[in-house]
């Protein structure tokens, strides 16, 4: 697992920025010196802000922890704060919602969304037993990509963007050696090409098909009209589909041949490639638990002109790879283009589909049944539907929902599912437990709140991996445990909580203190009295800490119930230590409707109060459901 550094969602942000004295007046200095000669940064074509700011942007960021599932093992990730100049002007295609950099076959995108690819600058390997860290040399001139790693936590493997393709890197987590996988050249065009079957020492891709040829050449002279055509039904289309969106048929062209992939299994060890069925526009792969069938989404034509290609016509089959050489196809839906979806609606049909993540080999699908709509009064939205092995039956329906099905968690034992609904009207969150194998058993609500309800979010649920790789509920006998952002009046702090299934009482075991931000990662073994957390305070930079946990205490309602002590597991130094001196304080005020807000004020070094000094504000409206809920401090 992995920590992102996400921005909060503010309703108001005051941001004086000026981290060092004039920042704000000097951030464009003037084109010309008082000699009227060009100064040398204007003369290259980019001014520069002064030297102390510079230095603390380009400071290197403190790196992010990624756990190994077995949690004895962690990496840090350093990642690049600003990609070159040349890879932002690198060249690439608009094709269906997908840019490709044409020369090596790689994104021109973000994991989140349009923007630059990140690189990783830097990665360190640390054993937790004993603190001890290993220095990773990655690979030069290139941009490796995030680790994932095996479920026993023996291995992690990467994508590594070079000159000419997108490289399969695979480290050894013991020791920290990594090697490229040869002949491995990944399409990386719709996500999922690098995962790890269940076996844990065999590598589910996607690669770029051999011997695929040059891509078709633009024509000089078109071939023929462009034709798009109406069926004059009615319905709604978001201006967000509509980004990077085919134009013509070289377009279609063009997204064929680089959507093309081949499925293939590559051994960790040896490197060996099998290849599995022929090359076609395979959007997604999922491997079974079982370790013998694959979840296969292709895409079909015809393509639309107006949507982005999740809506174009899929065909979703199941592939038995027991035997690879002979693959037995099990055709599951076919899903037509779906260009005329609800804004904020799904498509109507099969859609969503995962594996039950225990129990018997079986296919899970949601279904809408208000037509995709959320603006349409239903009894029921979703329904909840079921194919068992070996998939040559008629699935039947599990459960239906009220509102619209956002997520489900298996536990680890067959039968229990925890299902979660969301009302978009009400911006209302509904978690219920069913038993997917006893329809008998009664579903017993979870959750039922406000999703702008912070201050009573009860976190989320911590889960853990299995030996085959999947992920389901931690549980220690009738208990699970959540993690939260904590959000309070004065600020957030974080929370890991202890829930009783049998009682739905909860046991507070950790709050991070007032004057420090400490937020849970993840247990250390199989018992619940040690955890990892990534600590920071206004002087500190993140770091590790294991906390063990003691015994019971009498606090006050919100905190914790548990005495803890705590040591750092990495020493990760300040990179700008003059960026402490910046003063962060939480502004309350009324609006003058009498609703309550606040916001976030920084101050730089050497502020007197009552100074007037240039100020950066940053505000963006957001949408609440109940306005009693929309002065919660965030």
């Amino acid at each position: 697992m992995s920590v992102s550094q996400v921005p909060a969602r503010l309703f108001l942000a005051v941001a004086a920025l000026c981290a060092i004295p004039n920042l704000v007046v000097a951030a464009v200095p003037a084109i010309e010196s008082s000699q009227g000669a060009m100064s040398p940064a204007a003369a290259s074509g980019y001014n520069l802000p002064p030297k102390d700011v510079l230095d603390v942007m380009l400071a290197p960021s403190p790196p992010q922890p990624d756990l190994s599932p077995t949690h004895d093992r962690m990496l840090l990730v350093s990642w690049q704060d600003y990609p070159s100049i040349g890879r932002v002007a690198t060249p690439f295609l608009r094709l269906a919602g997908v840019r490709i950099e044409p020369k090596n076959h790689s994104k021109h995108d973000t994991p989140a969304g349009y923007g630059i690819t990140p690189c990783i600058r830097g990665l360190e390997l640390v054993q937790i037993a004993n603190a001890s860290q290993t220095h990773i040399d990655l690979p030069h001139d290139a941009c490796p990509n995030e680790p994932i790693w095996s479920a026993d936590g023996k291995w992690f493997a990467f994508e590594n963007i070079a000159t000419e393709s997108v490289e399969l890197w695979i480290g050894d987590a013991r020791t920290g050696a990594l090697h490229r996988v040869a002949g491995a050249r990944l399409n990386p065009m719709f996500g999922g090409e690098l995962r790890w079957m269940p076996d844990q020492s065999t590598l589910l891709v996607s690669l770029v098909p051999e011997h695929l040829g040059p891509a078709p050449a633009e024509p000089s002279v078109p071939s023929g009209p462009s034709i798009q055509e109406s069926t004059g039904e009615k319905g709604q289309s978001s201006t967000y589909e509509n980004r990077d969106t085919l134009t013509n048929v070289h377009d279609e062209d063009l997204f064929d041949y680089y959507a093309a992939s081949q499925i293939a299994l590559i051994d960790a060890r040896s490197g060996r490639i099998t290849t599995l069925g022929a090359p076609d526009r395979i959007e997604s792969v999922q491997p079974a638990p079982d370790g013998h069938h694959l979840l296969v989404s292709t895409l079909k034509k015809p393509y639309s002109y107006i949507t982005t290609f999740d809506r174009f016509p899929t065909q979703v089959d199941v592939w038995d790879i027991s035997k690879p050489a002979k693959i037995a196809v099990h055709p599951i839906a076919t899903l037509p283009l779906a260009d005329r979806v609800p804004i904020r609606g799904v498509p109507v049909g099969p859609r969503a589909f995962t594996w039950r993540a225990t129990g018997p080999t079986s296919l899970i699908w949601l279904e809408a049944l208000d037509g995709g709509d959320w603006n349409i009064t239903v009894p029921a939205r979703d329904k909840l539907m079921i194919l068992k092995a070996p998939f040559d039956g008629i699935a039947s329906e599990i459960t239906r929902t009220e509102q619209r099905i956002v997520g489900l968690i298996w536990s680890e034992a067959p039968g229990p599912l925890l299902v979660t609904e969301y009302d978009s009207n009400r911006h209302w969150r509904h978690t219920s437990i069913i038993n997917i194998d006893d329809p008998e058993v009664k579903p017993r609500v979870l959750w039922d709140l406000s999703t702008d309800e912070r201050y009573a979010n009860p976190g989320e649920p911590i889960l853990r991996e299995l030996a085959n790789g999947v992920s389901v509920l931690r549980q220690q006998g009738d208990s699970i445990f959540l993690a939260g952002a904590g959000a309070s009046p004065q600020g957030n702090r974080p929370f890991l909580d202890e829930l009783d299934l049998k009682t739905m009482q909860s046991k507070r075991l950790f709050r991070s203190s007032k004057s420090e931000y400490e937020q849970f990662l993840a247990f250390t073994g199989a018992n619940q009295r040690s955890f990892l957390t990534w600590h920071q305070t206004p002087m500190d930079p993140p770091n590790a800490f294991i906390r063990t946990l003691g015994s019971a205490v009498d606090a006050p309602a919100g905190e914790a119930l548990v005495e803890s002590t705590s040591v750092a597991l990495t020493h990760i130094p300040d990179p700008t230590p003059v960026v402490r001196q910046i003063k962060k304080r939480l502004v309350k005020y009324q609006r003058a409707d009498g609703l309550d807000l606040s916001f976030t004020l920084y101050t730089p070094p050497g502020y007197q109060e009552g100074t007037r000094v240039p100020t950066i504000l940053y505000a963006y409206p957001l949408d609440y459901a109940d306005a009693s809920k929309a002065g919660q401090v965030v």
